[in-house]
């Protein structure tokens, strides 16, 4: 029987009690499952206040006195079938509750001398961690609407205590060339939603993002650097990097360490040695939270070949694409990657050049729980630079193993395919997008499977109108 169906039938056949101690047991089901059952729990309470109301207003006859206290809240919490929690340890909390018979004595009156209304309310029996639980197994855009519910709750959502249980990623798609404007889509509730990005001037900027932090660097000066939370507009600019004032070529990546939530920064710059075509110089800058500084970790000149605008951490280790300048270099080999372990600074000759998996027409890293992860163009036989499908590749060591290819009718779907596309993940998830259209395809790394999202709001307007995006965590408890 799916999970989801023990969850009703579990509603409907015990205990409020036992319902709270099965909701914050239940750590091990899927994300859908866990909405559902937030959502029920709180359905179920609303329900059983009515029993409660019947039994308080039978006792009100009897005795002329309330039961309870008459403070006011939307979201009622009842015990059926009891009238306390006695020393009830739910979950990891340790937090013990004290018996609500304690305020049975309390009562209130009106201006006019008559007794109002009791009811018991959630204000009176669950404690702030507890709350904190239970709206943290709603959806992200379900939490920001429960912060208009009272000031007890707004406090709460404001309060980056919440850790979201909903962590699969969103996608942000860009749908103007001139302005960072755009919709998030939500793959758990299959919804688009418009949302603003703080910092960012032009879609055209580099973007990293990492645990919940996105990470904004200007395409101009690439002096500007700025990182935030998306989802809580909070964003801090950072100092400008050191090392090459003009490069050629740029990579941004971005890590958050999930427990400290300190996080690093790395920039990749190459630029054109002058007067020689063949070589390249490159550096690695290197931003810390923690001591807010910046070091160049290491300096090289690469020889046929030039850094990109790809580039990605996992695991301490910097990940970024190179290019064939040629130089000798064959036809079949016009992409590479260079690795470079970032505790291992100040040392000539750490750069680690692996070979892609196969003739490229583009390449897209990421990562996937601290594994690195590659989408790749894969390039025609006699015609590399022509995109004849699309490749998922996972790194092991230092070899490839390919994950999946997408099906001809997906790829199909997008129309007129570019050589080059936008394509991102994090967690299980990894999104592609054409630059030529708003469709969206997901692809899940779990179930090896391949599925378009909901139709995103926005079409398109004219043969230029180009699209891209980027994918981030919605976490509310991360700051910058």
């Amino acid at each position: 029987m799916p999970w989801s169906s023990k969850l009703f039938e579990a509603l409907s056949n015990t205990k409020p009690k036992e319902k709270m101690e099965m909701f914050f047991a239940s750590t091990t089901v899927s994300e859908e499952d866990n909405v559902v059952y937030g959502q029920c729990l709180l359905e179920c309470m609303e329900e059983e206040i009515k029993v409660l109301n019947l039994r308080k207003k039978r006792l009100w006859e009897e005795h002329s006195r309330p039961l309870f206290p008459s403070r006011v809240s939307p979201l009622l919490l009842v015990m059926e079938e009891e009238t306390s929690w006695i020393t009830s340890c739910f979950g990891d909390t340790g937090q013990n509750f004290t018996d609500i018979s304690e305020f049975e004595s309390f009562s209130e009156k009106n201006d006019e001398g008559s007794n109002l209304n009791a009811v018991v309310t959630i204000d009176m029996i669950l404690p702030d961690d507890l709350l904190e639980r239970i709206l943290a197994y709603l959806p992200v855009a379900s939490i920001f609407r429960a912060g208009c519910v009272c000031k007890r709750w707004n406090e709460l959502v404001k309060s980056r205590r919440l850790n979201v249980w909903s962590r699969k990623p969103w996608y942000f798609m860009f749908t103007s060339s001139d302005e960072p404007v755009g919709y998030a889509y939500d793959p758990v509730l299959r919804l688009w939603y418009s949302l603003g990005l703080p910092c960012i001037e032009t879609s055209n900027w580099f973007i990293a993002s990492s645990c919940g932090l996105v990470c904004f660097m200007d395409n101009d000066s690439r002096s500007q650097l700025f990182i935030c939370n998306p989802i809580t507009k909070d964003y801090r600019r950072l100092d400008e990097p050191p090392g090459l004032k003009c490069s050629d070529y740029s990579a941004l990546a971005v890590s958050v360490d999930r427990i400290s939530h300190s996080y690093t920064v790395a920039i990749a710059k190459s630029k054109q040695v002058p007067g020689n075509f063949f070589q390249w110089d490159l550096s690695v800058d290197v931003y810390e939270s923690e001591t807010m500084t910046w070091v160049t970790s290491v300096t090289e000149i690469l020889t046929g070949w030039r850094g990109g605008d790809e580039s990605v951490i996992c695991d301490g280790v910097l990940y970024f694409l190179i290019y064939s300048t040629g130089g000798g270099v064959g036809c079949h080999d016009r992409h590479g990657l260079i690795m470079h372990d970032l505790s291992k600074r100040f040392s000539h000759g750490m750069l680690i050049r692996i070979p892609v998996p196969c003739s490229l027409t583009c390449g897209r890293l990421m990562n996937l729980k601290d594994k690195l992860v590659l989408v790749g163009g894969i390039g025609k036989p006699d015609r590399p630079d022509i995109i004849k499908g699309i490749g998922i590749w996972i790194l092991n060591g230092k070899e490839w193993q390919e994950v999946s290819r997408m099906p001809h009718k997906y790829f199909q779907g997008f129309g007129e395919f570019d050589d080059v596309f936008a394509s991102s993940g994090t967690d299980d998830l990894i999104y592609i997008q054409s630059y030529g259209s708003s469709a969206l395809l997901v692809f899940d790394m779990n179930q090896k499977q391949w599925r378009w999202s909901q139709k995103c709001p926005v079409t398109k307007r004219f043969p230029l109108h180009l699209f891209t995006g980027f994918c981030f965590e919605p976490r509310l408890e991360v700051a910058p």
